[in-house]
């Protein structure tokens, strides 16, 4: 999912800027929930959304969630695989293939 390089990257770049003393793991939640908010707002009069716009605000999305990760000392790698699997069990392929019902009314 991510590389040593890009994390290598967000690091130094907030060190730079001395950004780590904000980097907080409840400032970054709320960043992560503000920015997927103006994520959505590319969607809000329709689905046909500038490509660039999206781009730009799912990169803010991904790089906060990245350094909440970091400051949390978890593998994003390894979280996303774990839950996977948890969802895989909650949704065999037999039950929800082509279906968006939630698990417990499968």
């Amino acid at each position: 999912m991510t590389t040593d390089s890009v994390m290598d990257t967000l690091r130094a770049f907030a060190a730079e800027r001395d950004w780590h003393q904000f980097h907080t793991p409840e400032n970054l939640a709320k960043s992560i929930s503000i920015e997927a908010a103006e994520l959505l707002e590319c969607f809000q009069w329709g689905p046909d959304a500038d490509r660039e716009e999206v781009a730009g605000e799912l990169a803010d999305v991904l790089t906060y969630a990245l350094h909440l990760a970091d400051q949390l000392d978890l593998d994003p790698q390894e979280i996303v695989r774990a839950k996977l699997e948890r969802t895989r069990v909650k949704y065999p392929v037999e039950k929800a293939k082509g279906r968006s019902t939630k698990y417990d009314r499968l």
